[in-house]
């Protein structure tokens, strides 16, 4: 049976249960950047301020993610297809690419959910600042697995005097994130 209290194991070593984790690489599908049902807002409003293609709203919803982040185009002509096909947009060929607009039923809707399409808009924004890498460093990902990883290896072991302790730490600990670093008194020079 392995010591996970040892005060002399030095933390990320894996001895200790924890593992120092690698930096993920983005590659593969990547993070899920829209909620379900956000595209079908976020297009149509789009489309609303100007008719436009499909690259196009992929280039601008690029831009709003300043570049972290670009929809492919597997995600964006089958929504477009779906809001035609409801008749929220109307898609016109020309030179063999479709230009869509907005329609009457598309305006009315994009009324009906302006609260939903902040929500929207409120999300982009989120998602934008952690794709940029403004969210958290490396090392406090690391210090919420390795706090996962130890609530998944307390599991089944819950009495209520346990409960309380393990709530109270994680409401002090949270608590002192957001008060932030204690402010510590200047010491004037005594000589």
């Amino acid at each position: 049976m392995r010591d996970h209290h040892s005060p002399h194991r030095e933390h990320g070593d894996g001895r200790d249960g924890f593992e120092k984790r690698p930096a993920r690489e983005r590659g593969g599908r990547g993070p899920r950047v829209f909620a379900p049902g956000d595209l079908k807002l976020l297009l149509p409003a789009l489309i609303a301020e100007q008719p436009c293609h499909g690259y196009d709203l992929i280039r601008q919803i690029e831009g709003m993610f300043e570049g972290a982040y670009c929809p492919s185009p597997g995600v964006i002509y089958p929504t477009l297809t779906f809001l035609e096909e409801s008749e929220l947009i109307l898609g016109d060929a020309e030179g063999g690419k479709k230009r869509y607009a907005i329609t009457d039923a598309g305006r009315l809707f994009l009324q009906e959910q302006a609260v939903a399409l902040d929500g929207v808009r409120m999300r982009i924004d989120v998602s934008k600042r952690s794709l940029r890498g403004h969210d958290r460093p490396a090392e406090i990902h690391e210090a919420v697995h390795n706090l996962r990883h130890a609530l998944q290896m307390h599991h089944g072991r819950w009495s209520p005097d346990e409960i309380l302790r393990v709530r109270d730490l994680l409401n002090n600990t949270a608590k002192a994130i957001v008060d932030g670093p204690a402010v510590q008194p200047v010491q004037e020079n005594a000589e």
